[in-house]
């Protein structure tokens, strides 16, 4: 037990770093197409949707071509059993979906392209204008297709974290608490005025600090757990959490 930031006390809640992770599920069907499998591959790619479409564009895709090629590849990727073929050594699931997109491109889809998209009814849904609008603002000359790629998936991880961490806020009926602190996840400690923060949540200043600390401890477990999710063992979880960093550092 622990008390929450407005004094209450409650369950501590640990986020299981790394049990079942969707990658793993993925892995561990091999050649088997089980439901769970399936479902736990459709969650993955919905998160990566947009840094494929950015890979596709930078590739020289247009925005229509780009859209029609990133549909196309998933509703392949979630129909067929190319997991079956994933690298385990290897581990991550960025790796094995940037390089079955590369042979997509490169081997099936001027064949793909003269079926219907999707085979039909498309199984992702894809943002169109967002993702072209989003693209728009990527680094016009010094990003290679890789590297949007890699900046692509750091920043939508993120996102999605971000949208779990606000939505744990406002079940807790904390929204107003989210909007004032959200800030602290992104400015260094030095630079946070904790007695104007105190002021807004209607708080002592000591209060306020606990607080941005449990916002930042519950951030960080959440970009774990999300980062274990896409790998194939616990071993690659801390690794990888430095890949993430990097990529934000150098984006």
């Amino acid at each position: 037990m622990r008390a929450d930031e407005s004094g209450s006390r409650t369950e501590d809640r640990p986020e299981p770093l790394f049990v079942t992770t969707h990658w793993s599920v993925v892995l561990a069907a091999g050649h088997g197409d089980t439901n769970r499998a399936g479902d736990a591959l459709a969650h993955l790619c919905q998160t990566y949707w947009y840094p494929l479409y950015a890979f596709a564009r930078r590739r020289g895709c247009s925005p229509h071509d780009a859209q029609d090629l990133t549909q196309e590849f998933f509703s392949r990727l979630l129909q067929g059993n190319w997991v079956a073929k994933a690298d385990r050594q290897r581990g991550r699931f960025r790796s094995f979906l940037l390089s079955a997109m590369k042979h997509f491109m490169a081997n099936e889809w001027n064949r793909a392209s003269a079926q219907k998209r999707g085979g039909g009814q498309p199984i992702l849904s894809l943002n169109d204008d967002s993702a072209e609008r989003r693209y728009q603002f990527e680094p016009a000359d010094t990003a290679t297709p890789e590297s949007l790629f890699e900046r692509g998936w750091a920043v939508t991880l993120l996102e999605g974290v971000l949208a779990r961490l606000e939505e744990e806020y406002r079940g807790a009926g904390k929204q107003s608490w989210m909007e004032a602190i959200r800030p602290a996840l992104t400015t260094d400690r030095g630079a946070l005025e904790y007695a104007e923060l105190a002021r807004k949540l209607g708080m002592s200043e000591t209060a306020a600090r606990v607080a941005v600390h449990r916002l930042r401890q519950r951030y960080r477990q959440l970009i774990r757990a999300e980062v274990a999710g896409t790998v194939a063992s616990p071993d690659e979880v801390e690794e990888e959490m430095r890949h993430l960093f990097q990529v934000l550092t150098n984006g």
